[in-house]
């Protein structure tokens, strides 16, 4: 412990060269307060910041000062030193110039610092406005872009719409088609059943009326147009199915686009709306990675003029069958009309024949059966025994007489002779 009166001893350390470009840190944190020479230890006084810690040492133990008077006790005179004494103690300090070099220093090192940080503040702010208007221009031009986006997937959506309306419009018509197909496929059974109920009767005809005749021959012929128009409707109704299922294949196609459309059109139309100062806006990690390779404007729009296409020429085709069917409806109605109306008329005919020849068997039945009648009638009146002999004696009598004739007037017979005339 050093005596009271002296001067402390002090204890320095000369720092290093610190460079020109040295920047310090802008931070606020305690960290950037930190020593600038680590290789001494240090203190600092808190309670004196007047006092540098750099140049002197804090003591170990502070002694308390007491009054020097007689009355102080523990105070021992011989203790008390002269101050130029200590001689020593002058050749351990720093001279006026050093410490005005030190000064100095530390005001150029002080002004190098704050030259320094004044150009890193300037050089930051211009950073940070050059960074905002950039960011800001991104943020215009992103909008302008989700704008356009925005409209492109509201086109989309009205062609898409417009083109599932005009499907499901042509796929109703189909159907309907469909129903008529089916309903007159149906209704040829009827007649089908007539006509070959018809040849069955016809087939009970006996003898000589089992003939092959033109009645015959329309309704074998109505039989095969009918089954011709029937295997006809078959095959258009398969077409008509096949064609129904690629119809909804196809709006189904143009329904998915148009909910993934509504969907994009909803995000896009929301970021669009967004702002800096919007609730819900936040970081989100990873968000910069997409998938380039999923779709691009061109695939996109690509994908969707593709579906309306498919839709479009699934239309042109059922259009077409439609027509097809109808003038297949048309064509086997006249067909099976024009079919039915021979037959009409080939039955019309037979019946006439078969009436005439009817009208003319009963006639000539009548005439035989009133001959018969008479012959019978003769035979009966032939079979009828006479009243008297008469006749029969009469002529016997005459025989007799005429027997007694003489000589040559004896003649066989009764013949009367022309005067003139040749012969017996």
């Amino acid at each position: 412990m050093e005596l009271l009166g002296t001067t402390l001893t002090s204890t320095y350390a000369r720092p290093r060269p610190t460079p020109t470009n040295f920047l310090p840190a802008i931070s606020t944190m305690a960290s950037s307060y930190k020593n600038r020479f680590p290789h001494y230890t240090l203190s600092h006084s808190l309670t004196l910041p007047w006092r540098p810690s750099t140049y002197y040492k804090v003591a170990s133990a502070t002694p308390t000062l007491a009054p020097l008077t007689k009355s102080a006790p523990g105070l021992n005179p011989a203790q008390i030193l002269s101050f130029p004494a200590n001689r020593t103690a002058l050749f351990t300090r720093y001279t006026p110039d050093d410490w005005h070099k030190s000064n100095l220093n530390n005001y150029r090192e002080s002004e190098s610092s704050r030259r320094s940080a004044e150009r890193l503040r300037v050089d930051t702010s211009r950073l940070i406005q050059e960074k905002d208007q950039k960011t800001r221009k991104i943020q215009t031009d992103t909008s302008k872009d989700l704008g356009e986006r925005v409209n492109d997937i509201a086109f989309w959506k009205s062609e898409i719409n417009h083109e599932i309306d005009q499907m499901i419009g042509e796929t109703n018509a189909l159907s309907e088609v469909k129903r008529r197909l089916e309903r007159a496929l149906a209704e040829t059974e009827g007649p089908l059943q007539v006509a070959q109920e018809c040849l069955y009767h016809r087939e009970k005809r006996m003898s000589i009326d089992l003939v092959h005749d033109d009645v015959e021959k329309q309704l074998l012929q109505e039989v095969d147009s009918i089954k011709s128009c029937q295997e006809r409707m078959r095959r258009h109704l398969e077409k008509v199915s096949a064609q129904l299922a690629s119809n909804r294949a196809a709006q189904h196609e143009l329904e998915r686009d148009i909910s993934d459309k509504q969907a994009a059109y909803r995000i896009d139309d929301k970021c669009q709306n967004l702002r800096n100062t919007s609730d819900g806006i936040g970081y989100y990690r990873g968000v910069e990675r997409v998938d380039a390779t999923i779709s691009i404007p061109e695939t996109w729009a690509k994908f969707s003029d593709d579906n309306i296409l498919r839709s479009q020429s699934e239309r042109v085709a059922s259009a077409k069958l439609r027509e097809d069917v109808e003038s297949l409806l048309n064509a086997t109605s006249n067909e099976m009309w024009n079919q039915f109306n021979l037959v009409n008329v080939a039955f019309t005919n037979r019946i006439s024949d078969s009436a005439d020849a009817k009208n003319k068997l009963q006639s000539h039945l009548a005439k035989t059966l009133q001959e018969i009648f008479q012959t019978e009638m003769t035979i009966e009146a032939t079979r009828k025994p006479q009243g008297t002999n008469g006749p029969n004696e009469g002529g016997q009598t005459r025989l007799d007489e005429r027997t007694r004739r003489p000589n040559v007037e004896l003649l066989p017979r009764y013949r009367t002779i022309t005067p003139g005339a040749g012969g017996p």
